[in-house]
């Protein structure tokens, strides 16, 4: 059984590759949500490890222009603690972006077998990738050559539930030169429709020399405390939670609880940071997304995101969330998990 304080556990540093991280709770890469805009409302409260960008194209990197490309940009700021996610299955390509990541003087780059969208595993990336394990390995190896900063893989159990296709996946990606390990323990056709099994997380961190983060079902302070006491992970990857509460960084790190008028506090500020970044259809498109995990928080949470679903412009969002709030809307303990599938 644990015995240290979750909050002094998660702040302790980590060491990933050539750099270090004062905490163990990072921001797992979540394509149109983990966008600039919300990253920015995260880095508002703080407590978080690392930020991961979007999901981008490999193919596209080396030509993008990080001030307009709604995916491949991000705050001067943010850069020290900030990992880009690509995705494809060319390893020379896959190096190509790497190298032009490193450039920008990012914290890493993250590799992307994880994805099971069928848009992209049908172009063989993303977790389509894993049932190639010789050409994942190589696409490690190569931009493991290309670049000298750090370098993690994002990756699922594979395409089928055996817990020796995760260990042997974790084994050919340390080989290759790793640096660190997001772990998603489902098969990959599984959305999310069982839950994770948590247990493999375990077998891996066995089976490798290099740190893990568990990622699945980490819904509260105690998900996060048994996560790291069942499978021994060196630290957590935050997903929809985040979303859903995006200071629960600085939350569990201090050991905090939030204040009341936080959650309208942190949509407002999204509004205007996805405002502040994006055009307006973009920025609506993005804040939609974001408020189907946001309504997750609250009991009548599916009226609030039938409504933000219908707004016409961001002026109609904020009016809607201010209406929502006015009678201090009633809290779930845990998100409503419908919102989450």
């Amino acid at each position: 059984m644990m015995t240290y304080n979750l909050a002094e556990y998660l702040r302790q540093p980590l060491n990933i590759g050539t750099k270090s991280i004062d905490n163990r709770l990072v921001l797992a890469p979540m394509t149109f949500l983990g966008h600039v805009a919300f990253r920015e409302l995260v880095s508002q409260y703080g407590g978080y490890g690392l930020l991961y960008s979007e999901m981008c194209s490999a193919k596209a990197v080396p030509n993008e222009n990080r001030f307009i490309s709604p995916y491949f940009r991000w705050r001067d700021e943010e850069r020290p603690r900030l990992v880009c996610q690509i995705f494809g299955g060319d390893p020379a390509v896959m190096a190509r972006a790497a190298r032009r990541i490193e450039t920008e003087d990012l914290f890493g780059v993250d590799i992307n077998f994880g994805c099971c969208n069928g848009s992209i595993c049908r172009q063989n990336c993303g977790a389509a990738v894993l049932k190639e394990p010789g050409l994942a390995a190589r696409i490690v190896a190569e931009v493991r050559r290309a670049v000298s900063f750090p370098l993690s893989v994002k990756f699922r159990t594979g395409w089928q539930d055996d817990p020796r296709n995760a260990v042997e996946l974790a084994r050919r990606f340390e080989d290759a030169g790793a640096d660190a390990l997001i772990f998603h323990p489902r098969v990959a056709p599984d959305r999310r429709s069982r839950p994770p099994r948590w247990e493999y997380i375990g077998l891996v961190k066995q089976a490798v020399g290099i740190p893990v983060f568990g990622n699945g079902d980490v819904f509260d302070r105690n998900d996060c405390r048994r996560i790291i006491e069942k499978t021994g992970c060196d630290g957590v990857a935050l997903g929809r939670m985040a979303i859903a509460r995006p200071w629960i960084f600085a939350a569990w790190t201090n050991d905090l609880m939030p204040r009341p008028n936080i959650y309208l506090e942190a949509a407002l500020q999204l509004a205007g940071l996805l405002t502040k970044h994006y055009d307006p259809i973009q920025a609506i498109r993005r804040f939609k997304r974001f408020s189907f995990y946001f309504s997750a928080n609250f009991k009548f949470g599916h009226l609030l995101h039938s409504r933000l679903l219908n707004a016409a412009d961001m002026l109609q969002i904020e009016q809607i969330l201010q209406r929502f709030f006015e009678k201090s809307p009633d809290l779930v303990s845990k998100p409503n998990l419908n919102f989450f599938k």
